[in-house]
């Protein structure tokens, strides 16, 4: 089986989560080929080497996600005279771009504010305002979100079909036609009322938006007479969704290939926290949700099956109109081997807490650090250790200088006595240095592993913590309480106060530690193992490929009139081996191949046609019969010197070796 894996600034080139766990599966898949097509930019010269692809890699495609484009990469469109787009490509342009635009600038129907999360095809739109198209006939309402989703799908496909003829698909985006079929949606009657107020600026932001988002309808990913592309694959796994899947819903529209959705941080929620940030006016915020919520719909719509890792992401995804029934949870899978020392070994210090992750607002390390003021007062030997580097988040710099500065002031060096050196019961360290070499040694170190974010996706620290056997206390965010099922406390964020009481309760009671501890590593290796991820996708692989129906573009057999025959070559043909060819040339082929290697001992068994794969015409071709009926002196030899099954007949049949015997008699030639 052919899978292409869809990536966005990940695996191959990219190192993080994201290229370990593409790297893990496709390791463990070793029965399939993969073709890796990646929205990343190639490594510069000085970045590391990167780790040699297995074998079933057959090969990988790469762009770059952002404004850099080489020709090299777009797609090959037909000759033509001039090098800008004619005027039958601009006003199809004009028209496709227009209904993507005007499908997802639009504000919701019903009079409801609006919100970027674009409904569900077939979802009740509680009544269609006036200016929108009237309801059918037969007095039935007209469903506004569905002629919305249909419009946006519409003008996608549209624009992919000019890419795919012409080649000056980028520069159309960046073209002024562009930002004025733009302006026209964001100043009708029914745009989104951020959108109303936008300026010039605006409109340019939201174009090049717009343009570095539908890039992947340029690349020459979909294949043509030199490669089949995406079109000679079975099963597009996007391991993402927003630009990760844009090539997978082309392949889905074009040559009808199954397409599965792997989702283990919502593209469109991680999308909404970067432009919270971002220094956008409020149109340009809200025209790019709007398209990435489009873009999610669409995409949830057309996968054939879509795997949240958890819950959480799991309602975020149907949140976004996906299908419940297509919908099933599959947890990444994660590496427990190093840690499995760290679970037979007891924490270095019984009155340490450990916190491993990356350094950034979201995970709230200044309630920590109030909660840990109150810990020293119930255990004035507790110490905190905070292991971890600073996230993407252009504020985690600044983050964690607060920190510790929030750290000194809190608990100034203490020494304990006048001649020892003052140390501070709170530190700052990072995985690979001396004190830190590794992960491992990270968990062996404490006693309780803390948690204390108040945005969280699936909480790997935690998982991490669990292979190791250690308690945890941890706040309720993102999919904590699904990853730690009842085997760790979990309490409210932004609460320092409770988080105290959790973590001094663990750290006077050593039984309970143990109890939890057990508890937690048994549940992680029963769901988060490399193991239960690779046989969940080695299965979900199949099952699509079962349902899927026989494409045309990896159908090779036609008729005379060009029309696919899916079922030409019989199911037995596909058996290895001599015996299952059929034809009347193969078979008139196997007496002068046994002369040719007549020198085989007798042992080898000869290959021959069942006589149940064979045509009834050739069958009857194929039997010497003579002019009158009978059977002539050595026919019978004849027969089955063309290696042919001989039948001997019963009684009463007139067929086989006994019945030509009785027919002889009859004419007195026996």
């Amino acid at each position: 089986m052919r899978i292409g894996l869809l990536t966005e600034s990940g695996y191959p080139y990219a190192s993080g989560e994201s290229q370990a766990w593409c790297d893990r599966l496709v390791r463990g898949l070793t029965g399939h080929d993969f073709e890796v097509y990646a929205l990343s930019a190639e490594p510069r010269r000085d970045a590391p080497p990167r780790p040699e692809l297995p074998r079933h890699v057959r090969l990988v495609h790469s762009a770059p996600p952002g404004d850099g484009f080489p020709a090299g990469r777009r797609r090959a469109g037909e000759p033509r005279r001039g090098r800008t787009p004619g005027r039958r490509e601009r006003r199809r342009f004009a028209e496709c771009f227009g209904d993507l635009v005007a499908a997802f600038a639009a504000a919701p129907p019903g009079g409801e504010p609006a919100n970027p999360v674009v409904q569900a095809r077939g979802a009740a739109p509680g009544g269609a305002p006036a200016g929108y198209p009237p309801a059918v006939p037969g007095g039935a309402p007209h469903d506004v979100a569905t002629s919305k989703a249909d419009r946006f799908a519409g003008g996608l496909y549209g624009l992919a079909e000019l890419a795919r003829e012409h080649r000056g698909l980028p520069a159309l985006l960046h073209s002024e036609d562009a930002v004025r079929l733009l302006e026209a949606a964001c100043h009708g009657p029914h745009a989104l009322p951020a959108a109303s107020g936008a300026q010039v600026n605006d409109l340019l932001a939201v174009t090049a938006g717009l343009a570095r988002a539908l890039r992947p309808l340029s690349l020459d990913w979909y294949g043509d007479r030199h490669a089949p592309g995406l079109g000679g694959v079975d099963l597009c796994h996007a391991t993402s969704g927003g630009a990760a899947a844009l090539p997978g819903l082309l392949a889905k529209h074009f040559f009808a290939t199954p397409l599965l959705v792997t989702e283990y941080g919502v593209r469109l929620r991680e999308h909404y926290l970067a432009r919270a940030t971002a220094p956008l006016s409020a149109p340009v915020r809200a025209l790019l949700a709007a398209f990435q919520g489009a873009l999610a719909a669409e995409t949830y719509t057309q996968a054939a099956l879509i795997t949240p890792g958890n819950t959480h992401a799991r309602r975020w995804q149907e949140r976004c109109g996906a299908d419940r029934a297509r919908l099933r949870t599959v947890y990444p899978g994660m590496d427990a081997a190093p840690f499995a020392a760290v679970a037979d070994a007891a924490a270095d210090d019984p009155k340490t807490l450990v916190w491993v992750g990356t350094i950034e607002p979201a995970k709230d390390l200044m309630a920590l650090l109030h909660a840990f003021a109150e810990i020293r007062k119930a255990e004035p030997e507790a110490t905190l250790r905070i292991v971890g580097g600073v996230g993407r988040d252009p504020q985690a710099p600044g983050y964690l200088a607060h920190c510790r500065a929030l750290a000194a002031q809190l608990f100034p060096d203490e020494a304990a006595d006048t001649h020892s050196v003052g140390e501070s019961p709170v530190s700052f360290e990072e995985v690979g240095s001396p004190e830190v070499p590794t992960l491992a040694d990270a968990y062996a170190s404490g006693a309780v592993v803390v948690l204390s974010s108040v945005i969280e996706g699936f909480p790997r620290s935690l998982v991490e913590a669990m292979f190791c056997g250690r308690a945890t206390v941890s706040t309720d965010a993102g999919a904590v309480c699904e990853v730690i099922g009842g085997t760790g406390l979990v309490v409210p964020p932004r609460n320092p106060r409770a988080l105290a009481e959790a973590c001094t309760a663990l750290l006077g009671d050593p039984d309970r530690r143990a109890r939890l501890g057990a508890a937690a590593r048994a549940r992680a290796l029963e769901l988060f193992t490399v193991e239960q991820n690779v046989a969940a996708f080695r299965g979900i692989y199949l099952e699509l490929i079962s349902h899927a129906p026989a494409r045309p573009a990896a159908c090779g057999a036609r008729d005379a009139r060009g029309v696919p025959q899916p079922f030409a070559r019989p199911a037995e043909s596909h058996v290895p081996g001599r015996w299952a060819a059929t034809g009347a040339a193969t078979r008139a082929a196997v007496p002068a191949a046994r002369d040719a290697v007549s020198a085989i001992p007798a042992a080898v068994p000869e290959g021959r046609t069942p006589s149940w794969a064979v045509p009834a015409q050739e069958r009857t071709a194929a039997l010497p019969v003579p002019a009158d009926g009978g059977a002539e002196d050595g026919g019978a030899a004849d027969v089955r010197g063309a290696r042919q099954p001989v039948r001997w007949g019963g009684v009463g049949d007139r067929t086989g070796v006994n019945g030509a015997k009785e027919r002889a008699q009859e004419r007195g030639q026996w």
